[in-house]
């Protein structure tokens, strides 16, 4: 029993000095860094696919990936073939190393090394020549060294990370997603064994061509195979697996999708100072794959007109992210400079941002879509613009003036609008790189200013986004930005609507086209860039042709050719995405209303062209109708009846007053217009009203109106007037903005949103009128 006691005694000793001389080289030793410094970037479409794998730094594959993200078929297989007893020795087996030397120096057999997975790892890390005994011994203290900082999952885990997989391929994940476009804890039993034999020989032949394994590697792992069964239960349906022949796909059959999009992410993150080895992206891959090949076709069709090179950029307006970006025709082609990345590069818009100016126009109460704008030459001080076609149109609505992207309406309009004007609007756009106001002038209208396709896009799909402008995302893990309100929900409607009646240049059937395209193309000055802008279902799409060298090509024409592959790209969409209309709902502020459409103005029973016109109440500008006017006639004379004059019989013509410059292009354009008789025989130059005109009984004129604000909806103020047995419609102005119409002998109630003097006018629809003046004091 002594003998015992003291035995224990000594072996307790022994363990503690054993922990204290751990303890002490624990503390004189320094604690290794197992971290491998490069790795690759993993890119991935928002479906999960692979786009790209990049090189690390040192030109290897590799990615690392934690121990709990590995098959565990996979761990079973490497500790089986390369270390049994891993979890059970302090870095390195005796035993093995006795056997690998007397087979490989004694006996003269292959040669075998007998390290552990701790000796191969330190062998990786410090880069150690073990073929000498010296280096072998320094293998062995590195492999010690190691297991006194690190636990046995934390080595299994590092040497998973740096062991050689064949070719350039370092690591459990860079192998996996390489040779079989899986992540590790995927694999199936046969892909596990293979990648499990590769580290101890990475050199094994594998056809670069075909990828199939050669029968070294087959044999390797087959008899990796036999010793599982040995230790794990195999159902027959596993079996027959390892019996089918399978490849490796090879590095050079790596996916390179959306080059530009990706290059653009590892620079973002380079200037940031960041580094991710695994990025997920929002690029769909096959709407990615689907405009390629769009743009490829479109490209091969129409190279012998000069047209060599596209961008395009597709994004999701439901949470702003990038869904497909092209940034050149063909990222490999040296003669277009095809790795330059147009989708960044600033060009000329052309026509394209002519939707804003008019979005402003409606927002500031000069126009509304069927407003009557003059197509006239024109002097703005200095600057006199002409139009593409070196022609005139006369009078034309806002919306035949934008959907014909005439240039005079759009300048004149662009002088009209402020606070903000055009440069204030792309200043708050955040359009970047601006200079000052006064270097562009009234050019900017026209595409004097510069902007990048995503920016392009920013700015469009601000308009179906209610006129809120968010940033557009490239990773899944970004958040909407907060946005930057640029224009109302009413005039990013109208202009939409405006857009979605240019015509298409496809020629798809009726059936085809249900749904509504909001579209715009432009074209630089000197023919350098064609663009096709426009919303798509749910999506913005913006299509760019040009040369990176800036040089000009009279197929470059928006219409002409960037609309093409624009629709051709939109008919895509069409058929293989659901896609649906994003401006249905019409906000509350909008209003439908009858309007002549010579004028532009409301109808009276004397326009010969009717339509109807979105207006925003008490913004849009609105009055009745005054080109379409009765003239009486004296039968007898044959001239113009004077005020105060009888005549026996007379009639009624009605004749359209126009303004002499539109008179002018009407007569140059054969469609000359007859000339209102003159009244030069009548002491008074106008005719008296026909008929009675109205008279205004609500409200009661010069009364002060009390209104208190609690009880505002049941004391508003009651618009009502008589007027002649002929008048059909009578129109309500306050301080002539529009407020609505009835019916004769109808009210209309008034509700003011402050107190002071107002005029009340009231025109019925023959152009006969009254006015009146009230007060309103609003009580709290």
């Amino acid at each position: 029993m002594r003998r015992l006691r003291r035995f224990l005694g000594n072996i307790v000793i022994f363990i503690a000095v054993i922990a204290l001389a751990f303890t002490a080289l624990k503390l004189i030793i320094p604690r290794p860094d197992l971290s491998v410094q490069f790795y690759s970037t993993a890119f991935y479409d928002k479906n999960g696919e692979l786009l790209r794998l990049t090189l690390s730094k040192d030109d290897f594959y590799r990615i690392r990936t934690p121990l709990n993200e590995v098959s565990k078929d996979l761990i079973n297989g490497v500790l089986l073939h390369e270390d049994k007893w891993f979890y059970q020795h302090f870095g390195f087996n005796p035993i093995s190393l006795i056997r690998g030397g007397w087979i490989s120096y004694i006996k003269g057999g292959n040669r075998q090394g007998g390290s552990t997975i701790t000796m191969q790892l330190a062998r990786m890390h410090w880069k150690l020549n073990t073929k000498s005994v010296k280096g072998k011994l320094a293998q062995i203290l590195r492999a010690i060294q190691i297991e006194l900082f690190y636990s046995k999952d934390e080595i299994l885990e590092a040497y998973l990370n740096y062991a050689p997989y064949g070719r350039n391929i370092e690591s459990i994940g860079a192998a996996s997603l390489i040779y079989f476009n899986k992540l590790p804890n995927k694999l199936t039993l046969p892909e596990a064994l293979t990648l499990a034999v590769l580290p101890q020989s990475p050199s094994y032949r594998i056809d670069k061509n075909t990828g199939y394994v050669g029968e070294k590697l087959t044999k390797a792992r087959d008899e990796l195979f036999e010793k599982w069964q040995n230790e794990f239960e195999v159902d027959n349906l596993t079996k027959a697996l390892f019996k089918l022949p399978f490849s490796l796909r090879q590095p050079e059959n790596l996916p390179f999708i959306a080059p530009h999009f990706t290059q653009q992410l590892i620079n973002d993150d380079f200037l940031k100072g960041e580094f991710n080895t695994k990025i997920n992206t929002t690029i769909d891959i096959r709407i990615q794959k689907l405009i390629e090949t769009q743009v490829r076709s479109f490209i091969k069709q129409n190279n012998k007109k000069g047209i060599n090179n596209a961008a395009v950029l597709l994004a999701d307006l439901r949470d702003m992210s990038v869904v497909a970006h092209v940034g050149s025709a063909d990222y490999f082609n040296n003669d277009i400079q095809g790795q330059i990345n147009a989708v960044n590069i600033k060009r000329s818009p052309g026509s394209t941002l002519k939707p804003f100016i008019y979005a402003l126009a409606i927002e500031q109460g000069f126009i509304h879509p069927m407003s009557v704008l003059k197509d006239v030459p024109t002097s703005f001080s200095s600057y006199t613009p002409e139009n593409f076609d070196n022609k005139f149109m006369g009078p034309l609505s806002a919306m035949q003036a934008l959907a014909r992207s005439r240039n005079i309406p759009a300048v004149y309009l662009s002088s009209k609008i402020n606070n903000p004007n055009l440069y204030g609007f792309l200043k708050k756009a955040q359009i970047s790189k601006m200079a000052s106001e006064g270097h562009y002038g009234l050019a900017l209208t026209l595409g004097g200013g510069e902007i990048t396709i995503f920016e392009m896009a920013k700015l469009y799909a601000s308009l179906a986004n209610g006129g809120i402008m968010y940033d557009i995302g490239t990773k899944t893990e970004q958040n909407r930005s907060k946005g930057v309100k640029l224009l109302s929900k009413e005039s990013s409607f109208i202009v939409m609507d405006m857009l979605s009646n240019i015509p298409r240049v496809d020629t798809l059937a009726a059936e085809t086209r249900k749904l509504p395209i909001y579209w715009k193309t432009g074209t630089s000055w000197g023919f350098r860039d064609a663009w096709s802008v426009g919303i798509v279902g749910q999506y913005v799409l913006v299509v760019w042709l040009g040369n990176f060298d800036n040089s000009g090509n009279p197929a470059f024409v928006g219409a002409d050719s960037a609309a093409p592959l624009f629709f051709n790209i939109v008919n895509s969409l069409q058929a293989t995405q659901k896609l649906y209309d994003i401006n249905k709902i019409v906000p509350s502020g909008v209003k439908m209303v009858d309007v002549c459409l010579s004028s532009g103005d409301l109808v009276t029973v004397w326009c010969k062209r009717k339509g109807k016109s979105w207006f925003v109440p008490g913004i849009s500008p609105i009055k009745v109708d005054n080109i379409y006017r009765p003239v009486v006639i004296n039968d007898d004379t044959n001239k113009p009846l004077c005020s105060g004059e009888k005549a026996q019989k007379t009639r009624v013509e009605v004749y359209e007053y126009y303004s002499s410059d539109i008179l002018e292009i009407f007569a140059k354009a054969g469609l000359p217009k007859r000339k209102p008789p003159d009244m030069n025989h009548c002491k008074q130059k106008f005719q008296d009203s026909v008929g009675i005109t109205p008279y205004i009984t609500s409200p009661l004129k010069n009364t002060t109106y009390t209104i208190r604000e609690a009880k505002a909806d049941k004391e508003r103020i009651i618009f009502s007037a008589t007027s002649d047995a002929n008048a059909k419609t009578l129109y309500w102005f306050v301080d002539n903005e529009y407020i609505g119409n009835t019916e004769q002998s109808k009210t209309l109630a008034w509700l003011p949103d402050k107190s002071g003097k107002f005029e009340v006018s009231v025109v019925d629809d023959h152009g006969r009128f009254d006015k009146m003046s009230l007060r309103v004091t609003l009580l709290k």
